[in-house]
């Protein structure tokens, strides 16, 4: 990975004084894990030719994908799946309802989506439904999804085209109060459908019991990118239920139901599940007779790995992995760049709902010229004033580094190397706090704001791991030698939950946020950045902005060579204009016991876990 700016032993001894003024301060809160959100994993960084035992660093490049089966699969067996986490799943165990990571980790094995896709994130014809994309005279765009004859719900009745177009009107309600919309928001009909001006979907057709059209507005390129809803849900279960009440059902929390290779047996809240074989999946009878999840604190993993007490986790602390890798002898690491990328927040407006009964429902985003996050240079200012290659080799040995741009480099297609992004250099971020006027006018060594005005700056951030308070402490030391004034909010590290709870609700106390994003499998960037995006938490919007992202999603953007110019366009601007800015691109990696066989982290495997077996019924122990 590359090398860091300034030596990583001064970042170390100032992180280890760190702690001690924290142990001695009385400080008693742990981190207890990552932030459960997905990353993405970078650039394709220099390296230099050292052996990673000899410098510590270590690259993705040294690891596989698919995990090296040990022997033959013995009929059934059960598998212990371990969720890393340092807080409880919600249990919001649907697709159309669920926020959190978490609880997609307990969703997955049970259901999926009816699209597959490649190892280039693109639909592919192989999965519990086929697709067909026909484009219109007029403009629209039709796709058609035909649900395989075998695709069966576990209480045994089939899956429809009614149960998908259940989906969309769930969604597209205006008592719908999850995070799925933008998923249907250019249906045809689907806005006269969200303002009650129609009772019925008019782009949505059902051809027959297995075949549902869906028209769209425009020809988006993102379509065909794993941008179509195709998560149904069984109507004949929810058809008589408020929407409102979905979320906290007992056939979302108790007794959910789906048409994935493993049936729900038992679920302790927020701690455990058991799965039991679905005999009746589409794909074919499971190897394995039964799962096992539970919720393993990212600070015991190893020694749940090592125990076999847990067989398999699909996201194992990076941070960890120099301090076991030669332990852990009975276990594989597989590895790859991740789909996601950490941040930091500003603050910069609010979220008005359209509704002011319904807050959590559609809106928009609406800037705040008064924030107090408000002038880029003071965003530009923070983003020079921290080292975060340095912060990627001390905390992960160069399993993280530092981000560039929001595009992540696992679209290679999209991701520019070439936009000059800040990096550390704390002259720069001292010098442009000077020329914007934050002084330090009472020579206390802290900066005031333009107006002479005491400026701190409320600093939300999650708990999690090892690592989670060093980091945080990390930035806000960095931030003091610019003579900024950061604190955490509330003086301590927030719960996962309760972060994300207070930063969709734009607390007063936050300014700034560390964050974590999944990007999904499509590189628009409208659900997370759009002016109408409820995940845009930093509530930023402009003219430009809306410009941009509305081209990257156009029928235009069918043109690779057109697309690929917007999103640098759309780059160039965020770092411009700095909403959020990366921090850290990583890499995934995934242990797997030895006694695991036919296990692999390629995207084009994701709906495979029928094919997981054991080659024995106890686990391989070192």
């Amino acid at each position: 990975m590359k090398k860091a700016s300034f030596s990583k032993w001064l970042l170390a001894l100032m992180l280890v004084l760190l702690l001690v003024l924290a142990a001695c301060s009385g400080d008693s809160d742990e981190d207890t894990g990552d932030s459960g959100a997905t990353e993405d994993e970078g650039t394709e960084a220099e390296t230099e030719e050292e052996d990673p035992a000899e410098d510590g660093l270590y690259s993705i490049d040294d690891f596989e994908v698919d995990k090296m089966n040990a022997g033959e699969a013995i009929e059934g067996g059960t598998l212990n799946y371990g969720l890393v986490s340092d807080t409880v799943f919600e249990g919001i165990l649907n697709r159309v309802f669920y926020e959190g990571n978490p609880d997609f980790e307990v969703l997955k094995f049970f259901d999926e989506d009816l699209l597959a896709i490649d190892n280039n994130f693109n639909y592919t014809q192989d999965g519990a439904a086929q697709w067909e994309l026909t484009e219109n005279e007029d403009g629209t765009v039709t796709v058609t999804i035909s649900i395989r004859d075998n695709v069966n719900w576990h209480d045994g009745e089939p899956v429809k085209a009614e149960d998908l177009a259940f989906a969309y009107e769930v969604i597209g309600s205006p008592e719908y109060t999850g995070l799925r919309s933008y998923y249907i928001e250019d249906v045809v009909g689907m806005t006269e459908y969200n303002a009650g001006e129609a009772d019925t979907i008019s782009g949505l057709e059902i051809e027959d019991e297995k075949t549902l059209n869906i028209t769209f507005n425009t020809a988006n390129p993102s379509l065909l990118a794993s941008g179509i809803w195709a998560s149904p849900m069984p109507k004949h279960i929810f058809q008589d239920m408020d929407i409102a009440d979905m979320p906290e059902s007992d056939e979302v929390r108790v007794n959910p139901i789906g048409f994935g290779p493993f049936k729900v047996e038992t679920i302790t809240p927020g701690e455990s599940v058991t799965y039991t074989a679905n005999e009746d999946y589409w794909q074919g009878a499971p190897k394995l007779d039964g799962i096992t999840l539970k919720v393993v604190d990212p600070t015991v993993v190893a020694q749940a790995l090592e125990t076999g007490e847990i067989d398999l986790v699909d996201s194992f602390p990076t941070d960890q992995f120099p301090d076991v890798e030669e332990k852990l002898t009975n276990v594989e690491f597989l590895g790859k760049i991740d789909e996601a990328y950490t941040y930091i927040g500003f603050k910069l407006g609010n979220w008005v709902p359209n509704d002011p009964e319904n807050p959590e429902g559609a809106g928009e985003v609406v800037p705040d010229p008064d924030a107090k996050m408000a002038d880029v240079n003071l965003r530009r200012a923070m983003w020079y004033a921290v080292d975060n290659d340095s912060v990627g080799e001390q905390f992960y040995n160069g399993l993280r580094w530092a981000g560039t741009t929001l595009i992540i480099p696992a679209f290679p297609d999209y991701y520019d190397d070439t936009v000059e992004a800040p990096s550390y250099d704390l002259d720069e971020a001292n010098r442009i706090l000077d020329e914007a006027g934050y002084e330090d006018v009472d020579g206390d060594g802290i900066r005031e704001n333009p107006e002479g005005e005491e400026l701190t700056i409320g600093f939300a951030s999650m708990s999690g791991g090892d690592t989670a308070e060093p980091i945080a402490n990390y930035y806000i030391q960095a931030w003091a030698k610019a003579g900024l004034k950061v604190e955490l909010v509330d003086g301590r590290l927030m719960e996962f939950n309760s972060f994300y709870d207070r930063v969709e609700a734009d607390d007063d106390a936050i300014d700034i946020y560390q964050g974590a994003w999944g990007t999904g499998t499509d590189v628009d960037q409208n659900g997370l950045y759009g002016r109408t995006a409820a995940y845009n938490y930093s509530r930023y919007a402009s003219e430009e902005n809306d410009e941009l992202l509305a081209a990257g999603a156009s029928p235009e953007s069918m043109d690779i060579e057109y697309r690929k110019d917007i999103y640098k366009q759309w780059q160039e601007l965020m770092v411009e204009e700095i909403p959020v800015f990366p921090t850290l691109y990583r890499s995934k990696l995934v242990s797997a016991n030895e006694r695991v066989t036919d296990y692999s982290i390629q995207p084009s495997w994701n709906e495979k876990w029928h094919e997981v077996g054991v080659t024995q019924e106890e686990p391989v122990l070192p």
